[in-house]
């Protein structure tokens, strides 16, 4: 009869086989960054990760989840709960700039547009420690008290335009109910801290984003006679100052912080001619969903109502976008200790909001979660100028990967044992 070993014992053998996959482990990560797919276009990368779960011997391997996603079920040999790991598939539309021997040379076709593609926010780093943590649990699996769930998820920074993916669509196909999951771990490499360091933050860590087009319609009239028609692009200009007060004057910051970002202005062809319309695209960031539905509703009546004022009519249209990331109070306290003795207390820190979001929060809001990031930009770079997530210039110190594996790992086998 198999019988759960002692957690030091279980610890050293976790290690040992972090230091002995540590090779490997690069090796995928180098093969993944050379050959980067775009969402739900991760055919290759999901057909490595299925034969590598195959040859483990995993009880299950689901392919064409979600798209392109992969779900491995490995069932330990213990009886216990069921916890769940996760790792993102997908490279992003940007052509590489840094210099190593494994950079990527691919490009792809990204919403009618012919682009580079990049591994440029880690991603690579993510399904090759996950792949890791696959064998080094299915070493150990006769220790192992319940079921181990892995997640290789595609389309994390979006699938294309007209096409569902990603987190939400692996949810909504039922990846956390058969067997039912009953927390989620996931992961994050990241350049904004050093190789050895990792960050984590209770409740509110990663905002939500929401983006928002905006048509403002005018009448058109020749440059030289603006009282002949309505201006839109003034009238764009004065909605664009409007958005801004959102913040500052209708949010109760002392509560959460939140941000509200027009990032596209277009209008008109020729220097005397007024247009008929502008549009104006934007993306708002907020840390709770009360907050999140009053923004979008403050955009819509300034905008509305500015251009009423100003003679033009106005649409505004938001695509739902990502929820709020909500790491779950009682597990990221409990995964704190764990992450302190893997890695040491003094390398374990709370980290500030991070305004970037992360489809990881459909997973929050069907079971408990906890994620959390991993330095990777090696420690003797300066975090104020390296280049950071998402730059075609972003660079993984491959240090890293081993700390992922271990951290991972453990936190996987220790909430299994400690819930059994």
């Amino acid at each position: 009869m198999d019988v759960p070993v002692k957690p030091a014992a279980l610890d050293a053998a976790l290690a040992a086989a972090a230091d002995r996959l540590e090779e490997k482990v690069v090796a995928w990560r180098r093969d993944f960054h050379a050959h980067p797919e775009l969402g739900n276009r991760e055919v290759r990368t999901a057909a490595i990760v299925a034969e590598h779960l195959k040859a483990l011997g995993f009880d299950e391997v689901r392919e064409k989840v979600a798209v392109t996603g992969v779900v491995g079920i490995l069932k330990g040999g213990l009886p216990g709960p069921v916890v769940a790991l996760r790792a993102d598939m997908d490279g992003l539309p940007v052509k590489e700039e840094v210099d190593v021997p494994f950079a990527s040379k691919v490009t792809a076709e990204w919403n009618g547009q012919q682009c580079g593609v990049m591994h440029a926010c880690g991603h690579d780093a993510h399904t090759a420690i996950l792949m890791g943590v696959a064998e080094m649990l299915a070493g150990l699996r006769a220790q192992i008290a319940g079921t181990v769930v892995f997640l290789f998820q595609p389309a994390e920074e979006m699938p294309p335009v007209g096409e569902e993916g990603g987190a939400e669509l692996m949810v909504k196909e039922g990846c956390l109910l058969d067997p039912k999951v009953d927390a989620v771990f996931g992961l994050h490499v990241t350049a904004i801290q050093h190789t050895g360091v990792i960050g984590y933050r209770s409740g509110p860590l990663m905002a939500s984003a929401d983006p928002f087009r905006v048509f403002i319609r005018g009448t058109q009239t020749h440059g030289a006679q603006p009282w002949r028609g309505v201006d839109p692009i003034v009238v764009g200009a004065q909605v664009v100052m409007g958005l801004q007060t959102i913040v500052s004057r209708s949010m109760n910051i002392t509560k959460e912080p939140s941000v509200v970002t027009v990032g596209v202005f277009q209008g008109g062809v020729r220097n005397n001619i007024i247009p008929d319309e502008v549009k104006l695209e934007g993306t708002v960031r907020a840390f709770d969903e009360g907050q999140r539905g009053q923004i979008q509703a403050h955009v819509r009546r300034i905008t509305e109502m500015i251009s009423a004022a100003g003679g033009a009519k106005a649409h505004v249209h938001f695509d739902r976008g990502y929820p709020v990331t909500v790491n779950h109070p009682g597990l990221t306290g409990w995964s704190v200790p764990t992450l302190e003795r893997v890695a040491g207390k003094g390398s374990v820190r709370e980290v500030d909001k991070v305004c970037g979001a992360e489809d990881f929060a459909f997973f929050q809001q069907a079971v408990p979660g906890f994620f959390y990031f991993v330095g990777c930009t090696p420690p003797e770079r300066d975090l104020a100028t390296i280049a950071p997530n998402h730059s075609p210039r972003f660079y993984v110190d491959e240090a890293c990967l081993k700390v992922g594996l271990k951290t991972l790992a453990t936190l996987a086998v220790d909430w299994l044992a400690a819930n059994a």
